[in-house]
């Protein structure tokens, strides 16, 4: 368990922001970039990892997608594809990010 720089996992300021508002609760990394325990700050506020896994796109459910501030997973997918200029395949994978604030 260590303390890791919130924008190594959360690049841009708009992901941090929303993390702060709640609006997002995970967010899928193509690589890790955390473990379980690790804590971040963002503006005061610590957070916790809760868990770190591997998954398969096609595994996704819109409740991810919402959990990562996209109302459904189609919009979650457009997104994901247009941000990185490539097509979603559901054998893909990418690490889950889970985490919420510490009390």
């Amino acid at each position: 368990m260590g303390t890791i720089d919130a924008s190594d996992l959360l690049p841009a300021e708009r992901l941090r922001a929303s993390v702060l508002e709640g609006e997002i609760t995970q967010i899928h990394r193509g690589d890790r970039h955390a473990s379980v325990g690790d804590t971040f700050e963002i503006e005061g506020t610590t957070f916790e990892l809760l868990e770190v896994t591997e998954r398969r796109l096609g595994d996704l459910t819109d409740e991810d997608a919402r959990a990562e501030g996209s109302p459904d997973l189609e919009s979650y997918k457009r997104r994901i594809e247009r941000a990185h200029d490539l097509e979603w395949d559901d054998d893909d994978t990418a690490v889950l990010h889970r985490f919420e604030p510490l009390e």
